[in-house]
């Protein structure tokens, strides 16, 4: 049998934002190696998950713990959170003109560097570090130089989120509707760009609405949320049965 390694462990979480309970006990765990998708209506609180494994300020955790690698981050900064490997991509990522790109994605980088204790690289050397990844996701180098998300269409800036994960080695990548706004080229693309990012040394978890994304990267494991919990797990004929019957379907599953 072998010894799955914990990345994250959620335990009994309940969170409130505005005075209004979000998530209302909410267990989760996700092993090294795995690849998680978690679907449900909107309102369900899947966004909210999102944002608070990553330490969005705006959402308070009443109650519960959130570990990752068998350390308890329930109270760390966002930044903390970011430099021991948890990344979460944007359902709409923000424009930031006056920023270049390569700037940003440079000082991301090094930032994550020094953090580690390791050299941080200088702009020539990062040049040749980004081209090479830029060619694993078969992105256009002039992005680059344009300033960060702005006039980028809904596929070149879901694009730039995937390559941000990769430049910094993620370990638990959380994916918002990586998804949403993309047509069938586009989401083929960013499919693929997970399935090589993906391995046994690192965790994924999509949140999504569609089947289709499932049908690409085939995740181990599909939670379904509502109010505020996971309320089913299973397998990818879960998405598929929602797909053909919609929600109603896990009402016959109770």
């Amino acid at each position: 049998m072998i010894n799955k390694q914990e990345m994250l462990k959620i335990q009994n979480l309940h969170v409130n934002t505005n005075n209004k309970e979000i998530i209302s006990g909410l267990n989760l765990l996700v092993n090294k190696g795995e690849i998680h998708a978690i679907m449900g209506k909107n309102g369900s609180g899947k966004s909210t998950l999102a944002k608070v494994i990553s330490g969005h300020p705006s959402y308070q955790i009443t109650e519960g713990s959130i570990f990752f690698k068998n350390k308890n981050i329930t109270h760390e900064e966002p930044e903390s959170r970011s430099h021991k490997g948890i990344f979460l991509g944007f359902q709409y990522p923000i424009e930031v003109p006056g920023v270049s790109n390569i700037d940003f994605l440079r000082l991301a980088y090094n930032c994550k560097q020094k953090q580690l204790n390791k050299p941080e690289i200088d702009p020539l050397s990062f040049f040749e570090l980004i081209n090479h990844e830029i060619q694993k996701i078969n992105m256009n180098p002039l992005f680059l130089n344009r300033h960060l998300n702005e006039g980028f269409s809904g596929g070149e800036k879901k694009k730039n989120e995937i390559l941000q994960m990769s430049l910094l080695k993620s370990e638990l990548s959380i994916l918002d509707e990586i998804d949403s706004g993309l047509d069938v080229d586009a989401l083929k693309s960013i499919s693929n760009s997970i399935n090589k990012f993906a391995n046994k040394d690192n965790a994924i978890i999509l949140i999504t609405h569609y089947q289709k994304l499932i049908d690409y990267i085939k995740p181990d494991y599909v939670h379904i949320m509502d109010r505020g919990k996971i309320v089913l797990t299973g397998n990818t004929t879960i998405a598929s049965n929602i797909d053909k019957y919609g929600y109603e379907y896990i009402s016959l599953k109770k």
